[in-house]
């Protein structure tokens, strides 16, 4: 797969999606560097995000901001929750209003 320069319809680069069951994580390959953001499944219903990651060479591009806006959206979908412990992961929720809907109390 290349990685260069590769965008979504949406102009954003292409995140992977690795379920291991349990663990996860979402994955942005760019410029030969790799940005993720991983989380832990507590049940059917709740998704806990505890890292997110982005390489110096990457930072300043919205990477963070990307993997966190896809595991919004896949919750979303799914039905589930999220309870952001990655203190990035936290703030980018906070920040954004329209994420709020899937933030576990």
């Amino acid at each position: 797969m290349s990685d260069a320069g590769e965008v979504t319809a949406s102009g954003e680069p292409p995140v992977r999606h690795e379920d291991r069951g349990s663990k996860g994580r979402y994955v942005v390959v760019l410029d030969g560097h790799e940005a993720e953001m991983t989380y832990t499944r507590a049940g059917e219903s709740l998704v806990i995000i505890d890292h997110t990651g982005v390489p110096d060479a990457l930072r300043g591009r919205g990477l963070g901001l990307v993997l966190v806006r896809r595991a919004v959206e896949d919750a979303r979908a799914a039905g589930r929750r999220i309870i952001p412990l990655c203190p990035f992961a936290k703030a980018t929720i906070e920040r954004h209003p329209e994420f709020w809907d899937v933030v576990g109390r």
